[in-house]
């Protein structure tokens, strides 16, 4: 294992600030236990879009360099690309760069894939999630080698190979901070749980749909969606005309810690989106003790209390059935961690 140098992670965003929780979670809590679990390295992060401001700063002691790379007009990814660029030479000109480790098969990885090539080093790029999909127009322009890909799941592995014939050669899970989410579990006042995103991808009429179903049987059901979106006003208005007002709770965005909070009152997480790649949501949410039920099955492997589902027939079948359960288990779930995250990408560094 490597015990020095400097690691570069490229994103498209990254937290202003620690008290900024909402932004990318799942990515602050990888690069806190990367920095911690390997103190001889040091990482130093670039922010290409977010957030809206231009300089270095530190978060939690790690070197973070933001380029504000909010659409500008004709040019404008060009000229932030130069940046990106001028700030890697920089780096690879004063530290001994270990490699590069981009997020999303995007612009960052274009980046990081061009510059690791030409200056003989290592990197990896962490697909995790729509970058999977047909019509990604960077993966032509990247024209990545197997071994230099990482999937977040199984799915995003099998999705990236049908849609271009390359087969990521790893995958490396999204985990979570197992003690963040422990607790006592002794409350569960939260029939169901909604957490994400309110855009069309995350389908949440159909668990405002699902929820309606479910009153039928269970007049007094309680649940909450926590999230904000384009399709507030709309999952609102359905709300209010199939007479659910007092049965769903509309929580808009909430901080991070307070949302884990919720998850331990939680009996079962529906996750209703089309597509994903592995959602933290539903990790955090069995870490908790919450079952979680969803359409997408994004690991091969049996997950406990993880329950997979075709449709809102069998979703609306599956939650009565846990809910009506006298003695569903509520123990904690984790079967990815942020720890063992974090070991699995520094040896593809070391390798």
């Amino acid at each position: 294992m490597i015990s020095k140098g400097t690691l570069v992670i490229l994103t498209p965003g990254f937290p202003a600030n620690e008290a900024d929780t909402t932004c990318l979670p799942f990515l602050q809590s990888h690069v806190a236990v990367l920095a911690n679990n390997f103190p001889g390295i040091e990482v130093v992060v670039l922010a290409f879009q977010y957030p809206y401001k231009k300089g270095s700063y530190k978060w939690r002691n790690i070197e973070v360099v933001s380029f504000d790379g909010r659409e500008r007009g004709r040019g404008s990814r060009l000229k932030i690309w130069m940046q990106v660029w001028a700030k890697l030479r920089s780096l690879n000109k004063e530290r001994k760069l270990i490699g590069l480790f981009s997020l999303w098969c995007t612009e960052c990885a274009l980046m990081g894939s061009y510059f690791a090539k030409w200056n003989n080093l290592k990197h990896y790029n962490w697909i995790c999630g729509q970058d999977a999909k047909a019509g990604n127009k960077y993966v032509k322009l990247i024209r990545p080698k197997p071994e230099e890909l990482v999937t977040v799941s199984d799915f995003l592995q099998k999705e990236f190979f049908k849609n271009y014939n390359i087969k990521p050669a790893h995958v490396i899970s999204t985990g979570v901070d197992a003690p963040k989410t422990s607790g006592d579990n002794s409350l569960r006042d939260i029939d169901v749980l909604g957490v994400g995103s309110l855009k069309p991808l995350k389908q949440f009429d159909v668990f405002v749909a699902v929820i309606q179903n479910l009153k039928q049987t269970l007049p007094s059901i309680s649940a909450t969606l926590c999230g904000a979106g384009p399709c507030r006003d709309d999952i609102n208005t359905q709300i209010m005309s199939l007479g659910l007002r007092g049965n769903v709770t509309l929580a808009g965005e909430v901080e991070h810690e307070k949302l884990l909070q919720i998850m331990q009152r939680t009996k079962i997480l529906l996750h209703t989106s089309e597509y994903e790649g592995l959602s933290v949501a539903c990790l955090e949410a069995l870490a908790a003790g919450a079952h979680v039920v969803s359409f997408v099955r994004s690991m091969n492997e049996e997950i406990p209390h993880w329950h997979y589902v075709k449709n809102e027939e069998e979703m609306v079948q599956k939650a009565m059935g846990l809910l009506q359960h006298s003695t569903l288990s509520h123990s904690s779930v984790v079967p990815f961690t942020t720890d063992g995250a974090a070991e699995k990408i520094m040896k593809l560094f070391s390798s």
